[in-house]
């Protein structure tokens, strides 16, 4: 940091459309999956970087935008198995830059939405390297607009919030009670383990057995699945139909749109 201001490494961020910049990093997010809902700016980075640093949530038809013969490296981290240490992707991104090339970082979702994009901006902007970031369309917004259905509505939600389910698995609690409103959507992220603890902590903390909730895997992807239920009964209804990760978890009464809505896949309903 310098003067109070930004980190080196975004003050120098190229701000302009145009080519890749030698020895920059572009921090970009790759959406949910389906490749149509890849911004524009993400493909043509795609097409221009000379490496491309990717995750596990990458899908193949986003990583065949890659021009040929391009450095591709795999980073993909997964429930309990990490590929590479975050302290070496930071490295890599680091060495890449350095060697003068163009660098996309390219994560699923949007980088700045559980995806440890802080840690490798800090990596980059203690050795001085730019950087620029690059939205993506992140998994809440991506299952909400394919079951047919808002994350806010006047009439359901006033608040939306974006929830880790990580803390749960690393032994700590989320604070239920700040949670358990009856006003908003909460959408948990990495929570598909933790779906039982969900379900009691924001019931103890004062919401009804039979406030909505809905379990969404592969959001946006033709193989998506989604399941609904209520607080009290979901931990059984997950038992009785095991959903794959990644999963989001979506609380609040915005779920009970989905029955009525004429966006929603055909076939699925409340429980």
């Amino acid at each position: 940091m310098r003067g109070g201001g930004l980190p080196r490494s975004l003050e120098v961020a190229p701000r302009a459309s145009g080519g890749c910049r030698p020895g920059t990093v572009y921090l970009v997010g790759a959406g949910s999956g389906d490749v149509e809902l890849l911004t524009l700016k993400a493909a043509r980075l795609l097409r221009e970087a000379d490496a491309v640093v990717y995750d596990r949530l990458v899908g193949d038809d986003v990583l065949a935008l890659i021009s040929a013969g391009r450095e591709r490296y795999y980073v993909g981290k997964a429930r309990g198995r990490h590929s590479v240490p975050q302290a070496e992707i930071g490295a890599l991104l680091v060495r890449l830059a350095r060697e003068g090339k163009s660098v996309v970082r390219l994560k699923g979702g949007d980088p700045g939405v559980f995806g440890r994009m802080g840690e490798e901006l800090a990596a980059l902007a203690e050795a001085e390297v730019p950087a620029a970031i690059v939205p993506g369309i992140t998994a809440a917004s991506a299952a909400a607009a394919s079951l047919g259905i808002p994350l806010t509505d006047r009439a359901h939600a006033q608040q939306l919030r974006l929830v880790t389910a990580q803390l749960c698995r690393e032994g700590g609690e989320p604070d239920w009670t700040s949670l358990a409103r009856r006003d908003e959507t909460l959408v948990f992220y990495m929570g598909l383990s933790k779906v039982a603890a969900i379900c009691a902590g924001l019931r103890g903390a004062g919401l009804p057995a039979d406030w909505p909730i809905m379990l969404v895997a592969n959001a946006s992807l033709p193989e998506q699945a989604a399941l609904t239920g209520t607080l009290a009964d979901m931990p059984t209804r997950l038992a009785e139909t095991p959903l794959p990760s990644p999963c989001l978890i979506v609380v609040g009464s915005v779920v009970r749109m989905v029955e009525h809505s004429p966006a929603a896949p055909a076939g699925l309903t409340m429980a």
